[in-house]
């Protein structure tokens, strides 16, 4: 229950992503329903074809699909009332990464992965479905910028395996290792530490 219920929250903090995304980009409701989606279930999707667990996740449970409509609705609601959308953005985006890296990582184990490779899954989890939405939103996706991104849903997970060391229930190393992606994530903006640059600058 406790794995199914960050799953949901995921889901949500994803979709409001979308939304806010696709209503920056001015398009309709059709467009903004759609992004919502893929950006919720893009990453999703492809862990799950991924470790041949078909037909895909939110194709048997309708519990997915509701809360990505329940939560659009809501969100273009109260869209109008938020002062800062880019903020809200990221804020969103960062707490589904958290989440969606955590997901990724308890299927990989449940499908009895090593852990490196749950690592890779959980990242790519959190980061394909931002991937999917960017690229149809005519942006460069922010896993492939500067910004710490992706490098934050690995260290989280690793952490993950390195908090499941100590005497603490495997729920408090679940939340514990969610909470690290979303403040690296946050500190890596607020004080704009990046990746280096790989190409020379033009003289």
């Amino acid at each position: 229950m406790f794995y199914l219920t960050m799953d949901i929250l995921g889901t949500a903090a994803f979709a409001v992503s979308g939304v806010l995304v696709a209503m920056e980009k001015r398009l309709d409701l059709f467009g903004v329903v759609i992004i919502a989606f893929v950006t919720s279930i893009g990453g999703g999707t492809l862990r799950d074809l991924l470790i041949g667990n078909t037909p895909v996740i939110w194709m048997r449970d309708l519990t997915y699909v509701t809360t990505i409509l329940i939560t659009v609705f809501f969100s273009i609601i109260f869209a109008n009332h938020l002062k800062y959308l880019r903020t809200s953005l990221f804020l969103f985006d960062t707490i589904g990464i958290g989440l969606y890296t955590m997901v990724g990582i308890e299927k990989g184990l449940q499908a009895g992965l090593l852990p490196v490779m749950c690592i890779a899954l959980g990242t790519m989890t959190a980061s394909f479905g931002g991937v999917i939405r960017d690229i149809l939103c005519n942006e460069i996706p922010v896993i492939f910028r500067k910004e710490i991104y992706a490098t934050a849903c690995i260290a989280g997970g690793a952490s993950y395996f390195l908090f499941v060391l100590l005497p603490i229930p495997d729920s408090y190393a679940f939340g514990a290792a969610i909470l690290v992606v979303i403040v690296l994530r946050i500190l890596a903006v607020r004080f704009g530490i990046r990746l280096p640059n790989i190409y020379k600058k033009e003289t």
